[in-house]
């Protein structure tokens, strides 16, 4: 989206939401949506916005909310001025914050600075190991999902030679180091791992190689283009291994891009799967989020619409300032869609992954298995 698109959207959207809420509200909050809507994590980028947007479109009665969308782009420098250009009115309440783990390193400090809660579905872990008390992960970490991967691989799958391929970026290399390290708790040492740059355009190259060291499962950590590419190109290879994946895969909109039977026995960790259903609340927010949007939902779109959520169910509550509303989540617990949500002292607020795995007839996943980590 262009800078005058994203000005627009947002002048009517704040209009919207201010005619909604009337003129009674008990707390006016300021909610930046700071996101990467172009460059390589679009289809992730989206997504987290629009779980954003259709959060904060449902405010609660007296509250009424501002909100401008601004793409940030995948570079830090982008996310830092993002921020900066949010705050020139005055402190946000608090901010729907990039879910690309660079961006949010760089955004951090200035953070800390301004006193701004960060709410997002970043899952790159070290963001949440820096002592910082503004950020607010609604999307289980590394340290959750990649253990859920590995099991998932070991315990159900019973291979014992993985090869795993990662992304050379920030979220890539965090997922690898803690595969790397569920594997070894399971006793299991991978045959084969290499990462490989996001802009790379041909897999078979490292295709090739993993399957010349002899594995006996393909274990991704991938944004969701180069998932997507990796599994069209395995299927036409036919290496004769399952594939089991990291969380782009899970997404309607990676999956879209492969035909069905390209997905047979190919499988996902997230956090949850909106388009598989599973209770009326989750099928609810799927046909408002089509509705609204005109796309399936993801994990992503729902951790940010349940962070977002738990935002505004605190200042309904009467947390209307950035350090009431940093308080409020770190202290609280709050029931979404994906899971019921509580710090673990640093800012992790999801403690749950689930295994998707897709039968080759549609592009809709199967939930196969859930994992509860303790924080």
């Amino acid at each position: 989206m262009s800078a005058r698109k994203s000005t627009l959207f947002a002048a009517a959207f704040a209009a919207a939401l201010s005619s909604a809420a009337g003129s009674a509200a008990a707390a006016d909050l300021d909610i930046p949506v700071l996101v990467p809507v172009t460059g390589f994590l679009a289809l992730e980028g989206t997504s987290q916005r629009n779980g954003a947007v259709l959060a904060i479109r449902e405010a609660p009665e007296g509250v009424t909310v501002r909100s401008e969308v601004i793409d940030t782009g995948t570079s830090p420098e982008g996310a830092v001025t993002a921020l900066e250009r949010a705050s020139g009115r005055g402190t946000p309440t608090a901010v729907a914050a990039s879910m690309l783990g660079t961006q949010m390193l760089a955004m951090l400090p200035l953070a800390d600075e301004y006193g701004i809660p960060l709410v997002t579905v970043s899952g790159t872990a070290s963001i949440t190991e820096r002592g910082n008390p503004w950020v607010f992960r609604f999307f289980p970490g590394d340290g959750v999902t990649k253990t859920a991967h590995a099991r998932y691989v070991a315990e159900e799958l019973g291979k014992r030679r993985p090869a795993v391929i990662y992304q050379t970026t920030a979220y890539g290399q965090s997922g690898q180091a803690h595969l790397r390290d569920a594997f070894g708790k399971l006793g299991v040492e991978p045959v084969f791992e290499e990462g490989v740059d996001p802009g790379i355009r041909d897999m078979l190259p490292v295709l090739t190689k993993a399957m010349a060291a002899n594995p006996d499962v393909l274990v991704l950590h991938l944004h969701s283009g180069p998932t997507a590419l990796f599994v069209r190109q395995a299927t036409a290879m036919n290496p004769g291994v399952p594939i089991v994946a990291g969380s782009a895969m899970h997404q309607p909109s990676t999956a879209a891009l492969l035909e069905p039977a390209e997905l047979r026995g190919v499988c996902a960790e997230t956090s949850a799967s909106p388009v598989s259903g599973g209770s009326p609340e989750m099928e609810r927010f799927t046909a408002e989020y089509r509705t609204a949007f005109g796309t399936e939902p993801d994990a992503f779109a729902l951790g940010q619409y349940d962070g977002i959520r738990m935002v505004l169910d605190a200042a309904a509550k009467g947390a209307d300032t950035p350090e009431a509303v940093r308080d409020a989540l770190a202290k609280g617990t709050y029931r979404g869609l994906a899971m019921t949500y509580h710090s673990d002292g640093r800012g992790n607020m999801a403690h749950s992954a689930v295994i998707v795995c897709y039968d080759g007839s549609s592009r809709v996943p199967a939930v196969v298995k859930r994992y509860d980590v303790a924080p």
